[in-house]
């Protein structure tokens, strides 16, 4: 095979692995809001619009929606403080736990407003 065609291979493997990802997490976000709508809109990011959304979602929406070759959600630890207060190996686990939901429940509020 020449480098084109890896590149090709490598680009549809990454473009699967994508579908996939955006798969399970549309499936967990779904069955999270069906469980506790308010708790999975703080952990999720999102608002009640989507949420409702989310909760009313055909198996074949979720589908077509999640074979795109884009990542779907972003992640949220898109700041220093926030990968620091994950993988910070010096604090106490329930500590560390606290401070990551009081980061992402305010990273929550600051996206509402």
């Amino acid at each position: 095979m020449d480098s084109y065609s890896d590149s090709v291979a490598l680009n549809e493997e990454i473009a699967r692995e994508i579908s996939e990802i955006n798969l399970a997490y549309i499936l967990l976000a779904q069955k999270m809001v069906k469980q506790d709508k308010a708790a999975s809109m703080i952990r999720l990011g999102i608002g009640s619009k989507l949420a409702d959304m989310l909760a009313n979602m055909t198996i074949t929406q979720i589908i077509k929606l999640s074979n795109s070759k884009f990542l779907i959600f972003s992640p949220r630890l898109n700041e220093e403080a926030s990968i620091h207060a994950v993988g910070n190996d010096e604090k106490d686990p329930a500590l560390q736990r606290a401070h990551m939901s009081i980061l992402m429940a305010g990273n929550h509020l600051a996206a509402k407003n």
